[in-house]
C-alpha cells in the first residue's frame, strides 16, 4: 500500500509542478513574446485530469497518462530548439512529464494488482 501511495503523491506533485511551471514559462519567465503570450493556455488541459488524479480514480490515470505525452514532446522539442531560460524550463517540463508519465502507469499496475489480491 505505501507503493500507491507514493506512486499517487509523485503524480500528484508532478501535475501540479507541471501547472505551476507552464503558467510561469509562458506567462513572465521566458515567454514567446515579451509581455506574455497566449501558449499560456496550454495548461488548461493539464486541468482536467487534476481532480481525478488527486482523488486516485484509475480512469483518469489512464487517459492523462496519454495526454501528458505531449507536454514531453513539446519539451523535448523546445529543449533541443530554445536556448537560454527557455531550453531550461523544456527541461523541466520534460523531467516532469516523465515522472507523472511512469508514476501513472506504475499506480494503474499497482491499483490493478491490489484489486485482483496480487
Amino acid at each position: 500500500m505505501n507503493r500507491i501511495n507514493t506512486l499517487h503523491y509523485a503524480s500528484i506533485t508532478s501535475l501540479i509542478g507541471l501547472i505551476f511551471l507552464c503558467v510561469a514559462w509562458e506567462g513572465w519567465l521566458a515567454p514567446l513574446r515579451p509581455n506574455g503570450s497566449l501558449l499560456v493556455l496550454k495548461v488548461l488541459p493539464l486541468m482536467f485530469p487534476l481532480f481525478g488524479i488527486l482523488r486516485g480514480k484509475i480512469y483518469t490515470y489512464q487517459w492523462s497518462s496519454m495526454l501528458i505525452l505531449m507536454y514531453f514532446t513539446e519539451g523535448a522539442v523546445r529543449a533541443w530548439s530554445d536556448k537560454g531560460l527557455s531550453q531550461y524550463l523544456a527541461l523541466a517540463e520534460v523531467v516532469l512529464s516523465i515522472i507523472f508519465f511512469f508514476s501513472s502507469i506504475y499506480y494503474v499496475r499497482y491499483c490493478s494488482k491490489a484489486n485482483k489480491g496480487g
